[in-house]
């Protein structure tokens, strides 16, 4: 019996790069090499794209930071793509996870691991979900959306029936304390692994925030601080079979789950299961089921939420369409806790495909 012929694709052009490449060469590693023939396919920051050449027995996992050497640049992308049955495109952030990749696949009738175009581009762009989320009465953090302006000083404030209108950042941290209250966090829309998110207490260091996020991306969400768990629920399947793990909690070594807490500091910590209550455990695994199908997902997703300490309240925060697969991210380590070890979940993802 032939081998299935599996495109790895990771790295890529966005903030996320570095997770990319950490979690591709775990996909890698952990992948069965009796039942599959693998290519992996290397996309550097600049988007050459390259074989990976080390033999694939052979290839270990990266740290942040790291980068493959035994490149050869591909001369052309779609025979690269055209020669696998299936492609695991473990791309994070833009050009990756936003829908880019995925239509680019589905224009050449390669099927492919993850959700499709629609559900990964709303999904990356967390304004959009939150006004899914919003259709399907799941409960969230109330937010204020802004736009970034040519003046750097101003801003274009969209409301609640998404009406534009430029205003002075004054005016928005007027808007922000008058609707949410502080603290509050600033996020880009259009950014993973927590890149470009800062916590604001107050006028101040909302205005100074703004400007952080602006730089990543021209759609700023703020959003309401929730004193709550942070807890995350992995989903996997197709369109009409879907499952969801137990929940697991994140453990921040810092005040709030960012960049660095997540990848560079080895305090932060994972308890699985997450420490709620039954019930809510029960409500989390449907939420992120309800969630997951309100944006037409498919194949996998980590849907992130918050769970108020006082009443077990629990918000939606996030969908993330390609969860981080690195050995110390909460989407394997939820299925290996519900018994699918990660090789298997590999196998699991690969019949997904389509």
């Amino acid at each position: 019996m032939s081998k299935i012929k599996v495109g790895v694709i990771f790295g890529g052009m966005s903030t996320e790069h570095d997770v990319s490449v950490v979690s591709g060469s775990s996909v890698l590693k952990n992948l069965d090499k009796e039942k599959y023939e693998i290519y992996p396919i290397y996309i550097a920051k600049d988007g050459t794209w390259y074989h990976y050449m080390k033999p694939v027995n052979e290839i270990e996992i990266f740290e942040i930071g790291d980068e493959p050497k035994e490149l050869e640049k591909i001369d052309n992308e779609f025979d690269a793509l055209k020669k696998n049955d299936v492609i695991f495109p473990v791309l994070h952030g833009l050009y990756g996870e936003d829908g880019t990749i995925q239509g680019l696949l589905e224009m050449l009738k390669i099927p492919y691991i993850g959700c499709r175009v629609l559900a990964s581009s709303v999904c990356m762009d967390k304004i959009y979900a939150k006004i899914i989320f919003e259709k399907a009465n799941l409960k969230q953090a109330k937010y204020v959306i802004i736009n970034t302006c040519k003046s750097e000083d101003k801003y274009i404030y969209i409301d609640d029936e998404l009406n534009h209108e430029e205003k002075e950042a004054s005016e928005i941290s007027e808007i922000v304390k008058e609707k949410l209250g502080f603290p509050v966090f600033v996020k880009p829309s259009n950014s993973g692994s927590s890149v470009g998110v800062n916590k604001a207490r107050n006028a101040e260091e909302l205005i100074e925030n703004m400007k952080k996020a602006g730089k990543y991306d021209s759609e700023i969400l703020i959003e309401e601080a929730i004193n709550g768990k942070e807890v995350e629920c992995a989903v996997l399947g197709t369109d009409n079979v879907t499952s969801a793990s137990n929940a697991g909690q994140i453990i921040s070594a810092e005040e709030f789950y960012d960049y660095d807490s997540k990848y560079k500091n080895a305090e932060s910590k994972v308890i699985i299961p997450a420490d709620i209550k039954p019930e809510t455990a029960e409500k989390i695994k449907r939420n992120a089921i309800k969630a997951f199908k309100a944006v037409k997902g498919s194949g996998l997703s980590r849907v992130d939420f918050f769970v108020d300490k006082q009443t077990e309240e629990v918000y939606i925060n996030e969908i993330n369409t390609m969860p981080g697969f690195t050995n110390i991210s909460m989407y394997p380590k939820l299925w290996e806790n519900a018994g699918l070890e990660y090789s298997k979940l590999l196998d699991e993802l690969i019949k997904t495909a389509k």
